[in-house]
């Protein structure tokens, strides 16, 4: 009987071998659970089956890795190949995300003279552990390289408190769970100044993405509770409006009007969708806010001759036609908004709902996300993919003013 050092030996040999066998060619996909491999000495193929355990028609599978919980060089073979598949093949427009696996930016520069001549200059001590610093050469200044600049934290915490907040936690709640899980003292200030901030950041990157969906949208406005006090009518709501593709139910979308409600509103938010789609859609349904067909006209100039979308209002045609599609998305809206009992930066929050919606949160019977049905998807962890890449977008443009933040190149 062999022991455990030969089994082990013989394990490894086969790996190498399988990464040889790679070498020489990709295994070919006969369908969903049947592969054929290359010999690695010869022009033969054998047949690998994939279905509850691994088999392969193989000599060195039949008699020494069968009933045994081992696996020959082409087993291996493939599940080498489907590793590295996994890790690799990403969307042409996502290829660079692969590098979100490490908490540091790209290239390694000076954040102040954009140098490359660095050298490590001892650790720094942190809360969430030990970071490297590093000095430039040239300009002497001490730094650590990190994505995000000048807060209490790194990325990873960042989207955690973002995707808490966004799936109905309170800033106070996330607080108590970064001091009980990670024991660091977080103020619920700055959970609430990262979940704003990031908001804007990723809204702003996410309108760079244009889905192209040329179908049928529905459109409908729904009111906020504010923090604002309240107006000469007794209210303290404000109007958001939202357009989405029927199909996807992906957020094309979300703009806050504060109190008014007329039919410019109705344009800004259908220039606002037209600007993210790119494409004039085939149909709009609205509801009976009489509102939205000036605004689609104006849009799109909607009228005589000219009229390329078909414009529909449910009212009176309820039977036939119904605008469920958002005003699901609505009751999703006002489920997160009702823990707050009212905001009072109504148009950041919406960005982030947006930005969460679209990019994270997968439905229940799919599994799949809006962009994902929409050809946009994002492969691995949606939020940190978001995040990194808004920051990059953000840091290529002169900034200014508000939107200026310090930010490793």
């Amino acid at each position: 009987m062999e022991n455990t050092q030969d089994i082990k030996q013989f394990s490894n040999t086969r790996e190498e071998r399988a990464r040889a066998i790679l070498e020489i060619g990709n295994p070919e996909t006969l369908d969903e659970f049947t592969y054929l491999v290359p010999s690695q000495s010869s022009d033969r193929k054998y047949r690998v089956t994939h279905i509850d355990a691994y088999s392969c028609e193989c000599e060195d599978f039949k008699r020494r890795c069968q009933g045994k919980n081992l696996y020959c060089k082409h087993i291996k073979a493939i599940i080498l190949f489907q590793r590295i598949k996994q890790k690799y093949e990403v969307k042409p427009e996502l290829e660079q995300e692969i590098e979100l696996i490490i908490d540091t930016p790209q290239k390694d520069l000076c954040p102040e003279c954009n140098s490359e001549n660095l050298m490590k200059s001892g650790i720094r001590k942190t809360k969430i552990g030990t970071k490297q610093r590093y000095e430039c050469r040239n300009c002497h200044k001490r730094f650590v390289l990190s994505p995000i600049k000048n807060i209490k934290g790194n990325t990873k915490l960042v989207c955690l408190a973002m995707d808490c907040y966004y799936r109905g936690l309170s800033y106070r709640d996330i607080s108590h769970q970064f001091n009980q899980f990670y024991g660091l003292k977080i103020s619920h200030v700055t959970i609430r100044e990262w979940v704003l901030r990031f908001s804007r950041v990723m809204e702003k990157y996410s309108k760079t993405i244009q889905p192209q969906i040329k179908g049928v949208w529905n459109a409908d406005e729904t009111l906020v509770l504010t923090k604002r006090g309240k107006n000469k009518q007794n209210t303290n709501f404000d109007y958001v409006w939202n357009v989405m593709d029927n199909k996807s139910k992906f957020l094309l979308a979300s703009e806050c009007s504060g109190r008014s409600r007329s039919s410019k509103d109705a344009q800004k938010v259908m220039e606002e969708a037209y600007k993210q789609n790119g494409k004039i859609p085939f149909q709009i349904i609205v509801d009976g806010y009489a509102g939205y067909q000036d605004g689609v006209r104006k849009t799109f100039r909607n009228w005589g001759n000219e009229r390329k979308v078909k414009f529909t209002s449910i009212k009176g045609h309820r039977k036939e036609i119904n605008n469920n599609a958002i005003e699901s998305h609505h009751s999703h809206q006002k489920e997160f908004q009702k823990v707050r009992r009212g905001i009072t930066n109504v148009q950041e929050y919406q960005d982030g709902f947006k930005v969460f919606h679209n990019f994270v949160r997968k439905n229940a019977r799919q599994g799949l996300t809006p962009a994902d049905k929409v050809g946009v998807g994002i492969n691995g962890n949606a939020w940190e993919t978001m995040l990194l890449q808004s920051i990059k977008h953000q840091n290529s443009r002169d900034l200014t003013g508000e939107e200026k933040m310090t930010i490793t190149p």
